[in-house]
């Protein structure tokens, strides 16, 4: 077990037993892509790859780093935060960091040894792990009383100053907020949130990795903002209610298809439908209607492919190919697009027949190693073991 091996290491390193320790999972979507910055809805749900810490306070004001599966070190005074060349320190220190700029109390520093199995590149949301499971720690050792919710906006914020990710807050809120076998839904607009089940023990979430990101990544995402934005400012002048495409229906959007041009039609036309189609899949979990649900995840991607155009031939061709399986009820492209995973619903009585016929497929036609990952939908960052008492 990660956890126990890091409780080694810990011993080993710094001679003593933690005080406490932290479980932080990964991340998937199973639906709502590209809808968060337009206020609209997402539903995530945290898993069972994890980032774990084990950590203990000091009497000084010394913080020691070490990364587990890096085998690399850094070490810092609470009197020198500041951003280092050392990239994993930074998703750490920007925790601390933002913690202290609220004017939280922590007085001394800290032992810390982390490291996980949440696969890098995946698109699981490793670096939101690694925020949310130090926010927790050092939440829990210091008794700074914070919320769910201000963890979730500290380390968010982490992202943004110290590693310079202009990332949403949906990775961080599943991993903190994450509940066994239930999903998100997330309100972007206003970060209310509800649960809705999601426990079929007959079937499995699989994620198939395409091993490639393609570089139009970063700036077509940019784009696609700079788009979804042209075509709100279009609708305003029919319909002024509208302050995004949360407010938007396909009727007011067909309405004002001559005021568009066609890219940013079909940009808005993806958003609005898949913010519903949201809706639909809740609903559809709340009657046990899995076969709905993965219809709607098939819509998604067809969406994202042809009207939103962030998918890749690698991603397209791992939804095509499950179409030849009976025992795939649904499939998309998960996350930003250009590369990453495919998330397929899977029988789960052939799971391991459908990752080795569609790892040939992909081989043959790809000539690329094609990972597979079988996930469970788990509870969010949670001690693992504390003996804390009091620290001041």
């Amino acid at each position: 077990m990660l956890n126990e091996l890091l409780t080694q290491k810990f011993k080993d390193y710094f001679g003593e037993n933690p005080t406490l320790l932290v479980r932080a999972p990964g991340r998937i979507n199973l639906i709502g892509e590209h809808t968060d910055y337009n206020n609209g809805f997402v539903l995530p749900a945290a898993i069972d790859k994890a980032i774990y810490f084990a950590i203990s306070p000091r009497t000084d004001k010394k913080c020691i780093l070490l990364a587990y599966d890096l085998n690399d070190i850094y070490e810092f005074s609470l009197d020198t935060i500041r951003k280092t060349e050392k990239s994993w320190a930074n998703f750490l220190i920007g925790v601390l960091a933002e913690m202290l700029e609220k004017g939280k109390q922590i007085n001394t520093g800290f032992n810390i040894v982390f490291g996980g199995d949440v696969p890098l590149g995946a698109g699981l949301s490793s670096s939101a792990a690694v925020e949310s499971g130090m926010g927790f720690a050092l939440n829990k050792l210091y008794n700074l009383e914070l919320t769910k919710l201000e963890l979730a906006l500290i380390a968010q914020q982490a992202e943004h100053k110290y590693a310079g990710v202009n990332c949403g807050i949906m990775d961080m809120f599943a991993s903190i907020h994450g509940k066994a076998n239930s999903v998100i839904k997330l309100d972007c607009q206003d970060l209310s949130f509800e649960y809705f089940p999601f426990d079929f023990p007959e079937y499995s979430l699989v994620l198939c990795n395409t091993g490639v990101k393609h570089n139009l990544g970063d700036s077509e995402y940019n784009q696609r903002r700079a788009e979804c934005e042209e075509g709100i400012r279009r609708l305003q002048s029919a319909f002024p209610q509208v302050d995004s495409l949360r407010d938007v229906t396909i009727p007011m959007l067909r309405s004002q298809a001559d005021k568009l041009s066609p890219v940013v039609y079909n940009r808005c036309k993806y958003v609005v439908e898949e913010i519903e189609r949201v809706d639909v899949a809740c609903k559809a979990l709340e009657n046990d209607d899995l076969k709905t649900f993965g219809q709607k995840m098939y819509e998604t991607h067809q969406g994202l492919s042809q009207d939103y155009e962030v998918s890749c031939p690698e991603l397209d061709f791992l939804v095509e190919q499950t179409f030849n399986f009976d025992s795939v009820v649904g499939a998309r492209m998960m996350g930003g697009g250009f590369g990453g995973c495919t998330i397929n619903l899977v029988k789960a009585d052939v799971v391991e027949t459908f990752i080795d016929n569609i790892t040939l497929a992909y081989k043959k036609t790809f000539n690329r190693e094609l990972i597979s990952y079988r996930v469970k939908i788990t509870n969010g960052v949670e001690a693992l073991h504390s003996i804390l008492e009091k620290v001041s």
